[in-house]
């Protein structure tokens, strides 16, 4: 018997105006996975992230959580129910202490009528429990936790934001695009920064275009399509260029599962919705789905399989 999904989504809806960001789009966050959802720019990604963790209202469908039916009016409310989001933007105060940046919009009080009436914060606790979140991540090379953020670089920002969203983000957590702004050596402590947060056994959604990435870490990849969710597909079971097909092939043409021709199929793809699209690899495209590798000096592409 499968487990159920921890987080998921029927049949969402979301229009601007004339423009559906999400038509009638599903999703599925299993217990203790990491699930990639990629796709085309424009194609409702984010908006699909904002209907889930409550920074925009669905027009229609459902969303449940642990089973039962949420409806998130606000990102607070989410994060309360325990979903923890960490943009891409970061959400840091770069003025603000690492400690203080941790416990943004949650500051501890101390006891008493020194914190009920005067409203005084309990440093010593907020120290303590943020050396102890960053310990937990291997995150203690920074120094000092009272230096400001501004002072970081890149990768222990986000690391203080993965931080943040693990220490709070009790049930599922969020990851849009954290290599994005990362150089090498950055973005591949973070990697290992999220596969820690795995380890505890909290789910997480990862959103990237950072195909090597994705297929490093992920369980399965959510292929996100024209506001819809084209399908679902193992990454040990189908290489870059499939996934990067599927994102970007051929639209249906004519009536319903038509495709555009030169398309070969890669077989039946988990995950898919019925009637959705057809999940084809572009023959051409495969063809032409080149990876840099340098050699001798010199930059030369193969075709990628």
């Amino acid at each position: 018997m499968s487990p159920e999904p921890i987080l998921s989504a029927r049949g969402l809806v979301k229009r601007y105006g004339k423009v559906t960001a999400l038509d009638h789009a599903d999703f599925d966050l299993m217990p203790g996975e990491i699930l990639a959802v990629i796709g085309d720019n424009g194609a409702g990604k984010s908006t699909l992230i904002k209907a889930l963790c409550g920074a925009v209202q669905p027009d229609a469908g459902e969303i449940r959580l642990d089973g039962a039916p949420v409806r998130f009016a606000a990102p607070m409310q989410a994060q309360e129910a325990g979903i923890a989001t960490v943009y891409q933007s970061l959400a840091l105060s770069p003025a603000l202490s690492i400690v203080d940046n941790m416990f943004m919009g949650r500051e501890l009080r101390k006891p008493g009528i020194a914190g009920s009436l005067f409203r005084a914060l309990d440093h010593g606790r907020m120290r303590a429990f943020a050396r102890e979140k960053l310990s937990e991540l291997g995150l203690m090379t920074i120094q000092n936790i009272d230096q400001t953020v501004e002072t970081l670089s890149g990768g222990q920002r986000q690391g203080v934001a993965v931080a943040r969203a693990a220490a709070f983000g009790s049930k599922v957590i969020i990851l849009d695009e954290p290599t994005a702004a990362l150089g090498v050596k950055e973005s591949r402590r973070v990697l290992e920064l999220i596969l820690d947060v795995k380890a505890r056994g909290i789910p997480i959604i990862l959103i990237s275009h950072n195909m090597p990435h994705v297929f490093e870490v992920a369980d399965r990849i959510h292929i996100h399509r024209l506001g819809r969710r084209l399908c679902v597909i193992d990454p040990k079971s189908h290489s870059m260029s499939d996934a990067v097909a599927l994102m970007t092939g051929p639209r249906r043409r004519g009536g319903r599962g038509r495709l555009s021709p030169a398309t070969k199929s890669i077989g039946p793809l988990p995950g898919a919705d019925p009637g959705a699209f057809s999940c084809p690899v572009p023959a051409l495209y495969r063809r032409l789905c080149v990876w840099p590798k340098r050699r001798d000096g010199r930059l030369e592409y193969r075709e990628l399989e």
